[in-house]
């Protein structure tokens, strides 16, 4: 399912990052899904400090920042990996310039969400991010030359009519900083399904310190570009600055061991978790209640979701033998 970036948001297929099934001792499903909630909240708790930093600091500042930390995990999760140990570390990749398309879409997917998170409704600008999964499968059928049936189709359907619904083009509540998570979780699907381009042998967190490199340097090269940076105003804000790097951080090292510990589409439906928990955060902190805005456009956008994960869940199952 949906590959949620890895520099943000996002788990990528584990290419490599894990030890193959035969040699898992178990699937340790249900603590894996435990971390990937633990995820969830670490990756909300950034977005609440960039929405409180976003008055004093641009969303290309706050980006910077972010993957400057990102680069932490990023190490961590490489000197995890046991392929690539038992392959002698190499820190060379044939793919270089993938991994750099891939660290240019999200320099830009995280300046629109960013963005979105400074001038709308928490629990709205994380909503709308969900739509990552639709994208997902649109993109798969130019880029992976995948066959999408109907099924998965609709699915898509469902969920963009959700957004549409949340979006409200034509009423008084449109305004074009909608579109801002709409054109990041297209950026963040392109980032997903092109990580499924990677040569099989190169592990997907070598690959993808790579691309964080790369994220962060066009991060810097963008905020130093469009009016440098803001002198950090205070030890509270530097105190911010810093958690937001941990937290999201941590959570893509979450990801990256729910990950290893459990099959994706495990994990894929509680992805979802992330709305109400983002909608809960978002009240608490901000006193914001769109409940209006979101329903019942939130719901089709998770419908959706899901039922591309069930869909690939069933596509994923061994087929029966004639000794079943």
């Amino acid at each position: 399912m949906i590959p949620r970036n890895t520099m943000d948001r996002t788990a990528p297929p584990q290419n490599g990052a894990s030890e193959p099934a035969s040699r898992r001792s178990t699937d340790n499903a249900v603590l894996g899904i435990l971390i990937s909630i633990a995820a969830l909240v670490l990756f909300d708790l950034m977005g609440l400090i960039i929405k409180h930093l976003s008055p004093r600091y641009s969303a290309a500042e706050l980006s910077a920042y972010r993957n400057l930390f990102g680069l932490v995990p990023s190490f961590i999760a490489l000197w995890m990996t046991a392929s690539w140990r038992q392959g002698g570390r190499p820190m060379r990749i044939r793919q270089w310039r993938l991994a750099a398309l891939r660290g240019a879409a999200v320099t830009f997917a995280q300046l629109m969400f960013y963005l979105s998170l400074g001038i709308m409704a928490f629990a709205t600008a994380t909503t709308i991010s969900y739509t990552t999964a639709l994208f997902t499968t649109a993109l798969a059928v130019p880029l992976l030359r995948e066959r999408v049936g109907w099924v998965r189709w609709f699915a898509v359907a469902v969920g963009f009519v959700g957004v549409v619904l949340v979006l409200r083009p034509g009423s008084d509540a449109f305004t074009w900083a909608l579109l801002l998570p709409v054109g990041a979780s297209f950026l963040y699907a392109f980032s997903g399904v092109t990580a499924r381009l990677i040569d099989p042998d190169v592990p997907t967190p070598l690959f993808n310190l790579y691309s964080s490199a790369i994220a962060a340097l066009g991060s810097f090269t963008l905020a130093l570009a469009v009016g440098g940076f803001t002198p950090v105003a205070s030890a509270e804000d530097l105190a911010f600055i810093v958690l937001m790097g941990l937290f999201g951080g941590s959570a893509v090292l979450c990801l990256v061991v729910a990950y290893r510990m459990t099959e994706p589409s495990n994990l894929a439906p509680f992805s979802y978790f992330g709305i109400p928990i983002a909608f809960l955060l978002g009240w608490v902190f901000f006193d914001e209640a769109p409940v209006d805005d979101l329903w019942p456009g939130a719901l089709l956008i998770v419908i959706g979701g899901l039922m591309i994960v069930y869909r690939e869940r069933r596509m994923r199952r061994p087929r029966p033998t004639a000794k079943d």
